[in-house]
C-alpha cells in the first residue's frame, strides 16, 4: 500500500511542479490571452479551430492544471485513509485541494475579467502554497513508511525563529519577483548587480525601483539562509533532517541567485527563466517542511517532560 501511494505522491508532486512552470511559461511568453476571454473553453470552442503558439501554451497549462486537480484530489483522499493517523495529514489533504481550486479560480478570473499586476503576482504565490502542501503530504507518506525519522526532533527557540522568519520573508521575495514579471520590469535594469541604465548606478524610475527592490530582497535571503545553514551544521549534527534540510536550502538559494543574475545577463532566456521559477518552488517546499517540523516542536518537548 505504501509503495504504490509513495509513487503516486511523487508523481503528483512532479505534476504540480509542471503546473508552476507552466504558469511561469504563460507569463514569460505573454500567452495569458492565448484562448481569449474564454474559460474553460478556448475562444468559446472545445477544440480550437485556429491554433497559434500562445494558444498552445495557455491550453497546455489548463490541461496540466486539470490533470493536477484530479491527482491532488485522489492523493488527498488516499492519504487521509492510509496515513490519517499522522497529525498533519488531514489538514494538508484539505489545504492541497482547496488551494489548487483557488489557484484555478484566480487564473480563470484573470482570463475573463483581467486583473491588476499586483493581483496577478499573487497567483504564483498561491501556486507555491499548493505545491508545498502536496510536497509535504508526500514527505509524510515517506515518514509513515519509516524512510526517515522526523517525529522526535527538538528545535530550539532561536532556530524556530529563523525558520518562521525565513519562510515568511521568502514568500514576500517570491511576490516581489512575480511583481517584477507582471509589471514588465524584468529588464528595467539590464545590468547586474547594479542598475546602470542611467549611468548613476541607482534607480530613478518605478520599474527600476521594483527590479532593484527584488534584487536587494533576494540578496538578504541568500545571506540569511547561508547563516542559518552554518548554524544548523554546528548545532544540529545529531538531527540530520534539520541540518540536511538547511544544506539543501543553502544550495538552492545560491542556485536561485545565480539563475536570477543569468536571467538579466541573458536578456530573459526562457530556459533560465523557467529554471529560476523551478528552483524557488523547490526551496519553498523544503522551507515548508522545516516549518512543519517547528509545528511539532511543542508536542515533542511536552513528551520529553
Amino acid at each position: 500500500m505504501y509503495k504504490l501511494l509513495k509513487w503516486f505522491a511523487v508523481c503528483t508532486s512532479i505534476v504540480m511542479l509542471f503546473v508552476l512552470i507552466g504558469g511561469a511559461l504563460v507569463t514569460k511568453t505573454d500567452s495569458g490571452m492565448g484562448c481569449g476571454r474564454s474559460w474553460p473553453l478556448c475562444h468559446g470552442e472545445l477544440i480550437p479551430s485556429t491554433i497559434d503558439f500562445a494558444l498552445i501554451v495557455e491550453l497546455s497549462h489548463r490541461i496540466v492544471s486539470g490533470i493536477a486537480a484530479i491527482m491532488v484530489l485522489v492523493l488527498a483522499v488516499w492519504s487521509w485513509r492510509v496515513i490519517g493517523h499522522k497529525r498533519e495529514t488531514k489538514f494538508l489533504a484539505i489545504l492541497a485541494f482547496v488551494v489548487l481550486l483557488l489557484q484555478a479560480l484566480i487564473g480563470a478570473a484573470a482570463v475573463i475579467w483581467s486583473q491588476s499586476s499586483a493581483v496577478l503576482a499573487l497567483h504564483f504565490g498561491i501556486s507555491l502554497v499548493s505545491f508545498a502542501s502536496v510536497f509535504l503530504l508526500t514527505l509524510l507518506i515517506f515518514e509513515a513508511d519509516k524512510r526517515f525519522d522526523a517525529e522526535s526532533l527538538i528545535i530550539d527557540r532561536r532556530m524556530s525563529f529563523h525558520i518562521i522568519g525565513i519562510i515568511t520573508y521568502c514568500y514576500l521575495v517570491v511576490y516581489s519577483g512575480a511583481l517584477v514579471r507582471h509589471v514588465g520590469a524584468s529588464l528595467a535594469c539590464p545590468s547586474w548587480p547594479a542598475c546602470t541604465r542611467n549611468g548613476l548606478g541607482i534607480p530613478t524610475q518605478m520599474h527600476e525601483w521594483i527590479q532593484m527592490g527584488h534584487r536587494a530582497a533576494a540578496g538578504l535571503i541568500v545571506v540569511w539562509i547561508i547563516y542559518v545553514a552554518i548554524l544548523a551544521f554546528k548545532k544540529y549534527k545529531h538531527q540530520p533532517v534539520i541540518y540536511k534540510g538547511w544544506l539543501i536550502s543553502a544550495s538552492l538559494v545560491l542556485l536561485q541567485a545565480t539563475t536570477g543574475a543569468l536571467v538579466v545577463v541573458t536578456k530573459l532566456n526562457i530556459f533560465i527563466s523557467l529554471l529560476h521559477a523551478l528552483i524557488i518552488s523547490c526551496l519553498f517546499g523544503v522551507l515548508s517542511y522545516l516549518l512543519m517540523l517547528v509545528s511539532r516542536n511543542k508536542i515533542n518537548k511536552h513528551k520529553i517532560k
